[in-house]
């Protein structure tokens, strides 16, 4: 006969009555569950008492309608397992879901509230302390996958658990964190066979194996596109590249079919991979968001929302505030083609998230902060027919209708996109030239990972990128020569750069630097950069 598991764990249960028969109608019994709120995860105690009288079942703790339904969900698991269900027994059932002062959404409470009951009920045994129960359930008590489950594992982990019983499709996921034991089952039964200490004749032993550790397999972002499949715009090239190297916001503008949208999915290829704090920081949020399908996020990721895209779905929000396209692209590459189509709102809320790496909801019971730092690709054409400027096709749009196009991107937006490229139209000959399948491209990666390597060796830290410095970093971590700060300021006082600009310049010209190995910035440095900064047209 098996034992249960983890025997060596000596754990205080919560039962200091005498032993109760298997249909005992009264009896306590407390296990714990998780959830998300926002991107915060939260342990929750799953409390249930029993008493004489007539039936009720009732769930306490600011439970919402998903919640509110696991009753029934629970209570036809439960039959199916082979116990008496809930509704056919003759007492008040009371299921309290603590902290009490937070709001409890989703089915994930649905095993451990499953097991609460059994267990206050007198049904199974076990020692409930150092595990935790995350899972819904089907009415025949299978596991469905539930989302968030990566998050809530760390949690677990911090707060001392020892084992953590998820949905075999969230096994993998949850296998990501390192130190804990992660059970991966596929039904109430299973994992009641595995845990219940009290035997019968008709009992079974079901043996369970921690699933190993996920094992990442860092691998390059697979594209349609390469870099050598964009021909004739080699200065937008190597804005890409630079973009990539140091985190920078590159904008892109120019005739519709010049390979804008190729040029921003290309520039997500060479990025580098994740590490694997960022790995389990990009996944936990995709989890949360529910948007975590299939292989675990090893690459930065890529968003690319469509300009009609509303408000809150870029933005993140609602009345449960949940993150929008900016927070899912942290650590990537958010793609905004045809940007001044956009709504104004959401062009101009992105002036938080480009300058202090968050986005902050305000709602009336506090305010959620969402991460969001991504490099922002903006594509746009010249004017509402995209001809403008076109060496053959005339424009046809009215003076009035390209300044009202204009004026969509405001100053303090185009302010704080480091590269502005002008793309122009592609002699077709271009298209028929042949190139060799991946070299432009891998030697582009190789270049942003040789100046990544740079850029964390001289900040001390992981992932932090010339973009990220403040004025104050930019002091004392990237001193400018006399004669370079001259030619700077002069070329400073000739464009009207704004404080902002000046500083993006610099960090741009460091970036640029890192990608030829040298360890000071020279006056070319900062004329290639002083060249992608926005020119009135």
């Amino acid at each position: 006969m098996q034992s249960a598991p983890l025997e060596s764990d000596t754990v205080e249960v919560e039962e200091s009555k005498p032993a109760r028969t298997k249909r005992s109608l009264t009896g306590y019994a407390k296990v714990y569950g998780a959830e998300t709120v926002v991107l915060t995860p939260h342990i929750i105690s799953v409390e249930t008492d029993l008493s004489r009288g007539l039936h009720t079942f009732t769930l306490v703790g600011l439970p919402d309608k998903a919640v509110e339904e696991s009753r029934d969900r629970v209570a036809a698991a439960i039959k199916h397992a082979g116990f008496e269900s809930p509704k056919s027994r003759n007492q008040k059932i009371v299921i309290s879901l603590a902290p009490a002062d937070l709001k409890k959404e989703g089915p994930m409470f649905d095993l451990p509230i499953a097991l609460s009951y059994l267990l206050a009920a007198g049904d199974i045994k076990f020692d409930p302390a150092h595990y935790l129960f995350i899972g819904e359930l089907s009415l025949d008590g299978k596991l469905q996958p539930v989302r968030g489950v990566l998050p809530l594992v760390a949690e677990a982990k911090k707060k001392g658990k020892k084992a953590v019983f998820v949905p075999k499709s969230n096994e993998r996921e949850a296998a990501l964190v390192p130190g804990i034991a992660i059970y991966g089952i596929e039904s109430l039964e299973e994992v009641i066979h595995f845990l219940n200490t009290k035997r019968n004749a008709k009992s079974k032993s079901v043996s369970l194996k921690p699933a190993p550790q996920t094992k990442l397999v860092p691998a390059a972002a697979e594209s349609q596109f390469a870099l050598e499949d964009i021909r004739g715009q080699e200065s937008a090239k190597r804005a890409a590249i630079i973009a990539a190297a140091g985190g920078h916001n590159l904008g892109l503008s120019g005739p519709p079919g010049t390979g804008k949208t190729m040029l921003a999915r290309a520039l997500a290829s060479i990025l580098p991979p994740l590490s694997f704090d960022e790995v389990l920081e990009v996944n936990s949020i995709h989890s949360v968001a529910g948007s975590l399908r299939g292989e675990l996020m090893t690459m930065p990721p890529f968003r690319s929302p469509h300009h009609t895209s509303s408000y809150v779905s870029i933005v993140g929000g609602g009345t449960n505030p949940r993150p929008g396209e900016a927070t899912l692209a942290h650590r990537g590459v958010l793609f905004l083609d045809e940007f001044p189509e956009f709504d104004r709102r959401v062009i101009e809320a992105l002036r938080q998230p480009l300058e202090d790496r968050v986005i902050a909801v305000a709602r009336a019971k506090g305010t959620a902060l969402f991460p969001a730092r991504f490099t922002l690709v903006a594509a746009m054409n010249p004017c509402p027919c995209g001809n403008w400027g076109h060496p053959e096709i005339a424009c046809t749009c009215s003076p009035l209708a390209v300044e009202r196009y204009r004026r969509k991107l405001s100053g303090p937006i185009a302010d704080r996109v480091d590269l502005w490229v002008q793309m122009g139209p592609v002699d077709l000959p271009e298209l028929g030239k042949k190139t060799e399948r991946g070299v432009e491209t891998a030697a582009a990666r190789k270049k942003v990972l040789g100046a990544r390597m740079i850029q964390e060796k001289r900040y001390k830290k992981s992932g932090k990128t010339n973009s990220d410095l403040s004025p104050r970093e930019l002091e004392d971590l990237v001193p400018l020569t006399k004669e370079v700060r001259t030619t700077l300021e002069k070329a400073g006082e000739r464009l009207n750069l704004s404080p902002r600009a000046f500083h993006r310049v610099i960090k741009v010209a460091r970036t640029i630097a890192d990608l030829d190995g040298s360890d000071q910035i020279s006056e070319s440095h900062i004329l290639e950069a002083l060249q992608y900064r926005e020119r009135k047209q």
